[in-house]
């Protein structure tokens, strides 16, 4: 399977963006596909998960309430983002797996399991200015 991520950019603090993560090579409808981010000198932290079935959703408690993520099941998962903040810089890749739940991958957990996530985007490029 190859995830494709989209949508990055340069934005003011406060503005908006929306990612786009389109798959090809299986049936991405199948699996719980997840967010997540790297900053510069910063460790790759998770930031939203969406289930197979669309019903489950997470978010980090940094994103909680200005993102959303949501997939239309046609081979694309969304991630909303509102009011940015500058530290919301970062690249910004998709990721999924061979699992249905996210809980499946630890989120509502105290750890995510990245390395669960067997497929990976090539990251989007998310810059917010101040």
């Amino acid at each position: 399977v190859q995830l494709q991520a989209s949508g990055g950019g340069l934005v003011q603090a406060g503005g908006s963006l929306r990612l786009s993560c389109a798959a090809s090579g299986r049936a991405f409808s199948r699996f719980a596909v997840g967010w997540f981010r790297q900053a510069p000198g910063k460790e790759r932290e998770g930031v939203s998960c969406i289930s197979a079935h669309g019903g489950s959703l997470y978010y980090s408690d940094s994103v909680q309430g200005r993102f959303t993520i949501s997939r239309d099941n046609a081979k694309k998962v969304y991630l909303q983002m509102t009011s940015l903040k500058p530290e919301d810089t970062a690249v910004y890749y998709c990721a999924t797996g061979t699992g249905f739940y996210c809980s499946g991958y630890g989120w509502g957990g105290s750890s995510i399991y990245m390395e669960l996530y067997k497929y990976w985007g090539q990251g989007t490029l998310v810059t917010v200015s101040s």
